[in-house]
């Protein structure tokens, strides 16, 4: 169990900087627009990838 938390979390890692890694500058400038985005709108987005994430966590564990 505890190796498939460091595996989940080593692979967010990967997956978080392929953006910043391949496409500097698209990715400042998205972090630019997220930055000026309106806290509901980030709020909900983060909670549609939180449910997003959960059903998917739901189907490959269940």
């Amino acid at each position: 169990m505890t190796d498939s938390i460091w595996v989940a979390f080593a692979l967010l890692l990967i997956f978080e900087g392929v953006g910043p890694l391949l496409f500097p500058n698209r990715w400042q400038r998205l972090m630019q627009k997220l930055s000026q985005s309106p806290v509901g709108e980030l709020r909900q987005s983060g909670a549609l990838l939180v449910i997003a994430g959960l059903a998917a966590l739901f189907f490959l564990i269940g």
